[in-house]
């Protein structure tokens, strides 16, 4: 199982993380959100070993602010959170790899994916809110029995301490990771390292069951 950490801002908080060795790092990169990761020194972000994916998480962003992003960071992955169509995602496949986040309700409607399937590597499933992510709320996880394309899937969503115990109940084929930002907060952008630690040794335990 993969782990991405994402909501990054802190440089002291970034090499904390970065020891912990997650999969998967994400910086965000819209302005409407307290985890907005404003212009970050590029040398912090080198210093990001080549074994941790950087993903830089875009709402609805224009193709050419996403390029600029990409190519002064060099990062590896993006992550498109908002209503962002099949056609920006082709835009940028092969060039990095590309999640596509979606928010998930008892409503959603799975085939609605079928037109990105070729030009996606990841899905990202978070709970629908009024705002892009980060709202610290979760869903029905039995909704993703549902999904029945190929492409691997982050879970995202309220995941916390009290309900990591859950994941290892999900039982999907292209479950791939997990996605972890707000309930593993001291404040917006600043991670609580210790219970990022333990969530770590958890869901290390479930890959080894």
């Amino acid at each position: 199982m993969k782990i991405k950490v994402c909501g990054l801002r802190d440089p002291d908080n970034i090499k904390a993380i970065t020891a912990l060795e997650p999969d998967y790092m994400g910086f965000i990169f819209y302005d409407r959100t307290p985890r907005f990761v404003g212009d970050i020194d590029v040398n912090i972000l080198n210093d990001i070993p080549s074994t941790i994916i950087k993903t830089a998480v875009f709402v609805n962003e224009s193709i050419e602010g996403i390029s600029t992003i990409i190519n002064k960071y060099k990062f590896d992955a993006i992550q498109l959170h908002g209503s962002e169509g099949p056609e920006i995602c082709a835009e940028f496949k092969g060039k990095v790899k590309i999640i596509k986040a979606f928010g998930i309700s008892e409503d959603f409607n799975f085939q609605d994916l079928a037109a990105y399937v070729d030009h996606v590597d990841y899905f990202l499933f978070d709970t629908k809110t009024s705002i892009h992510g980060g709202s610290g709320e979760t869903y029905d996880w039995g909704i993703l029995d549902n999904y029945k394309f190929d492409i691997p899937f982050f879970l995202s969503g309220g995941l916390s301490l009290e309900n990591l115990e859950s994941v290892k109940e999900i039982d999907h084929q292209q479950f791939y990771g997990v996605d972890l930002n707000s309930r593993f907060e001291l404040s917006p952008a600043l991670k609580n390292i210790e219970k990022l630690q333990i969530a770590f040794e958890m869901l290390q335990q479930y890959d080894n069951l």
